[in-house]
This record gives structure tokens, C-alpha cells and sequence, in this order.
């Protein structure tokens, strides 16, 4: 279905088109009539199905022109590069209206955030956290809200958030339409769905889970973590359709030690995105992944929700999530908006049970292969790598000098020293050639 059958206004339709969308998504073509509508709606796509638009959309064709300060519309997402692409968005699809839209989070100056609520506001991109901060000022107020989207749920649930999801929504006005979007519907989606919605209409894409078709999978057995490195170099000059390049890691601490083993390598076509990181220099590293400066972003499951990156051509779990649903937010990366895409695992022996959960979770086999024999397996092992001797105590017992009693033992060079009081003492002294003291002298 063409965005033209969509009852959409002449402004919206030129915006679509310089963005270059002529066509609709499944997920855009069946959220737009219920949205319009009033309904709450509950929509379950997978990602890179285009959610983000199947509710803009409709929120912008429903919002009426006003002058009032305090914002109608509210859009909550987990993370902060959710809010600068939510916003964007907005911002893409109103550039013929006069519609005033601002983000706003965590980790940078509220007072500028303050500034921009209090100049005026229609519609408001937000972190939970940084949106109670605003709303404790007293300077952000949330009873002239009409609509509210809670984007990335279950991601918002796993991060902890829903004491402040139960906080704001109390602060809300109760006549409202709700509208939630999760790539994956887990019992505390249920609760969420149960607490703060008004018999929702529910729209199902695609099962829960379910990966998009047009991704090919491969998974490779591999044994430690220099050897990984090993088999991703190998990939990495055997295709060179490899261009744009998404590599996932477990951790922060791992996304460092992988990123200095190839920085030398690949120099300025390699970068690394992670919430230790500064805003700034996750921002840049974003930007210039996207505009195609770097080959290959190492990133971690925290941010996975927060990057929507066009043309990303290979999908690496060089580390494999700890939950099956995480792995279906990795290889979304790739394959976004019907384009063709690839996701590769590297799998070691304690990862087959959670490859086995995915492979559940999808419905779906990938086969395991052996690594190719131009790949070499590396002795090296990290520490967490090591396996433990069970029953072994490594530490060695003292020797005893039976000759001197059981209890005796020499003391150490270091504790024979005399307490000379401290060097600076010992200074002063020389200097004045008696101690230096504070408050009346002694007479």
C-alpha cells in the first residue's frame, strides 16, 4: 500500500517523499487506521519494520496547530540515541509544519533542556529519568498530554525502568490514548499492557521472535577469544561485501580490549560505541559509521535498541547475548526496511544452550559449522577463559622452621624499619633543628 491511499494531509506526503518513502510497511500500513481512530494500540514487529513512522504518522495527522507552552504528545524510549532518532524523525516529517519538537536526556545540561520546555513544546521525545528531573522543577508539566507512546518497552523493562514508567504515567492526565510498540511480548509486557492500557487493539506483525526473512544466518564454532579474532579477519578480507560491519561484544571491558586489537589493523575504519563512552564521542562514532567512515562499529547489547543505521551489511555476535530475544534486537540491525542483510555468530561450547533457545525462539535452524582451515586456533586465553582445577587449591602453604617453634616466623625487611616519625618530620627537624609545632610555643 503507497502512503497516497494513507488519509494523510498534502504537507505530511511531501515530507514522505523527499524522504524518499513512497510505500508502507506492514507494521505502518496496519497501525495507521487504529491509531487515527483513538484506540490504545499495542504493536509487536520485529525491528527495522518501520515502527517508529506507524505511529508518527498518525500522531502528527491528529495534532491540531496551538500556541499553548506545555507538550500534547510524549514518546518515551530507553535510550539517548533512541531520543535523537525519534526526534529526527519528527523533525523530517514536520519540516512543512509548525510543529515545535524537542528530546531531551540523561548526561547532558538540564538547564538547556529547561530552557526548550519552557519556551514551548508540542510534542517530547524522552528518557524516564531525565523527564522526572524536568518534571521536578515544576517547569515541564504533563496534564496537557493527549497522547502517549511508550517505544522499546520490553527494553525499558529490562533496564529497570518501570518504577518510573508507574511514576509518570500517574502524573499523566487519565483521558488519554496510549500506544506501545516492542519488538518482543514477554510477561512483564503483559503486566505494562494490563496496568496502563484501556482495551488495546493489538497488532502482531510478525510472531514474536521471529527474524526478518530476508536475513541470511550462519553461526561458527570457535573456541576462545584470539581465536575470534582470527576468523573475523579472515572474514573480513575473504568478502568484500563486508562494508558496513555491526560487531557485538558482551561487555564493556570486552568492547575495549577487542577494539585495541584492531585498531592497528584497520586504523581509522574502526570504532567503538558503548555507555562508558562520553555523549560526544558516541555521537560522533554514530555519525560516522552511518555516513560510511568506518567499517566496523563494535558496540554493546545497551545501545543494540539505539541504532538505526541504514545499509548496514553484516551483523558479528562475536559474543552471544546472554537472552534470545537480544539476539533478535542484533541481526534487526541489518535487513531494515525489506533491504537484504547477513548475521554471523561465533559460538563457543558454553553458548549452546542460549544457541539452542534462539534457534527455539525463531523456529528456525542455522547450522553450526567448523571453522574454515585457512583459520588458525590460538593458544592465548584470557584470564575468564581459564578453566579451574576443581578441588586443587592453588595457593602454596608457607614454609614452618620446625627448629624455632611452630609459631615462630622472621619478621619481613620491611617491618624491622624503626618509626622515625616520617621523612617530613625528619626535614623539618634538620632545617629548624627542633620539631616544628603548631600553636604557642613552649616556654
Amino acid at each position: 500500500m503507497k502512503f497516497s491511499e494513507f488519509n494523510l494531509n498534502t504537507v505530511l506526503l511531501n515530507a514522505l517523499g523527499e524522504m524518499g518513502l513512497e510505500e508502507a510497511t506492514p507494521v505502518q500500513e496496519q497501525v495507521f487506521p487504529v491509531a487515527m481512530s483513538g484506540r490504545d494500540v499495542v504493536g509487536i514487529a520485529q525491528t527495522g519494520t518501520g515502527k517508529t513512522i506507524s505511529y508518527i504518522l498518525p500522531l502528527l495527522r491528529n495534532l491540531k496547530f496551538s500556541k499553548q507552552k506545555h507538550p500534547r504528545v510524549l514518546i518515551l524510549v530507553p535510550t539517548r540515541e533512541l531520543v535523537e532518532q525519534v526526534a529526527d524523525e519528527f523533525k523530517k516529517l514536520t519540516e512543512y509544519m509548525n510543529v515545535r519538537v524537542a528530546g531531551v536526556y540523561g548526561g547532558t545540561n538540564i538547564n538547556t533542556q529547561k530552557q526548550m520546555v519552557y519556551d514551548g513544546l508540542d510534542v517530547l521525545v524522552a528518557t524516564p529519568g531525565r523527564l522526572i528531573d524536568l518534571t521536578l522543577t515544576g517547569i515541564l508539566r504533563l496534564k496537557s498530554i493527549q497522547k502517549l507512546v511508550i517505544d522499546e518497552v520490553d527494553e525499558m523493562l529490562n533496564l529497570g525502568f518501570k518504577p518510573q514508567l508507574e511514576q509518570i504515567v500517574d502524573l499523566l492526565p487519565e483521558r488519554r490514548q496510549n500506544l506501545m510498540f516492542s519488538a518482543t511480548l514477554t510477561y512483564d509486557v503483559e503486566a505494562v499492557i494490563k496496568d496502563f492500557f484501556y482495551d488495546p487493539i493489538k497488532i502482531e506483525v510478525a510472531a514474536s521472535g521471529t527474524p526478518v526473512d530476508k536475513i541470511f544466518q550462519s553461526a561458527y564454532e570457535v573456541p576462545n577469544f584470539y581465536t575470534k579474532i582470527n576468523l573475523l579477519l579472515y572474514l573480513l578480507d575473504t568478502y568484500q561485501n563486508m562494508k558496513k560491519v555491526l560487531l557485538f561484544v558482551k561487555s564493556r571491558a570486552m568492547a575495549d580490549l577487542l577494539f585495541a586489537n584492531l585498531e592497528d589493523i584497520f586504523t581509522e575504519e574502526v570504532g567503538v560505541i558503548h555507555s562508558n563512552k562520553s555523549q560526544n564521542f558516541r555521537f560522533r562514532m554514530l555519525k560516522e559509521f552511518t555516513e560510511g567512515d568506518l567499517r566496523i562499529l563494535i558496540a554493546t547489547d545497551l545501545i543494540s535498541r539505539g541504532l538505526d543505521v541504514s545499509e548496514v551489511s553484516h551483523v558479528i555476535n562475536f559474543d552471544m547475548p546472554e537472552e534470545p530475544e537480544a539476539y533478535m534486537h542484533r541481526i534487526g540491525r541489518t535487513g531494515r526496511a525489506e533491504a537484504e542483510g547477513s548475521a554471523v555468530s561465533f559460538v563457543e561450547e558454553n553458548d549452546l544452550g542460549i544457541w539452542n533457545k534462539i534457534q527455539k525462539l525463531m523456529g528456525k535452524n542455522v547450522n553450526l559449522d567448523p571453522l574454515p582451515g585457512e583459520v588458525e586456533v590460538s593458544d592465548l586465553q584470557l584470564d575468564s577463559e581459564t578453566p579451574e582445577i576443581a578441588g586443587k587449591l592453588m595457593v602454596k602453604a608457607p614454609k614452618i622452621n620446625a627448629t624455632k617453634g611452630a609459631a615462630f616466623h622472621e619478621k619481613k625487611e620491611k617491618n624491622k624499619k624503626v618509626n622515625q616519625g616520617g621523612s617530613y618530620r625528619r626535614k623539618l627537624a634538620a632545617k629548624y633543628r627542633k620539631p616544628k609545632t603548631r600553636g604557642q610555643k613552649r616556654k
